[in-house]
């Protein structure tokens, strides 16, 4: 399953919010966004003419998903998985 094509919200460390179609992301967050808009957009009144983006990946607090994207059965069962791994002592 992918994202790309897929409408994300990308919240920034400066709190500016952007929502936008994905168009790529890479191993670094690295993320390219098309017809943006800002969602706060009378915090932000200078971005109101740019309609695509590139966003740093050391800039990105978080990246919000269509719940339709995520398969809460697939994560619920890693998190299961994970749990019943026994778990090791520390070195001392």
């Amino acid at each position: 399953m992918t994202l790309i094509g897929q409408q994300v919200t990308v919240e920034l460390k400066n709190d500016l919010a952007i929502t936008g179609i994905l168009v790529s992301v890479d191993q670094f967050l690295n993320i390219k966004l098309d017809d943006i808009h800002v969602v706060e957009e009378q915090k932000y009144p200078h971005m109101m003419a740019v309609k695509n983006c590139f966003i740093r990946g050391s800039v990105v607090r978080y990246v919000k998903l269509p719940a339709s994207a995520v398969d809460t059965a697939l994560l619920q069962d890693a998190a299961r998985r994970e749990a019943q791994q026994p778990t090791v002592p520390a070195p001392r």
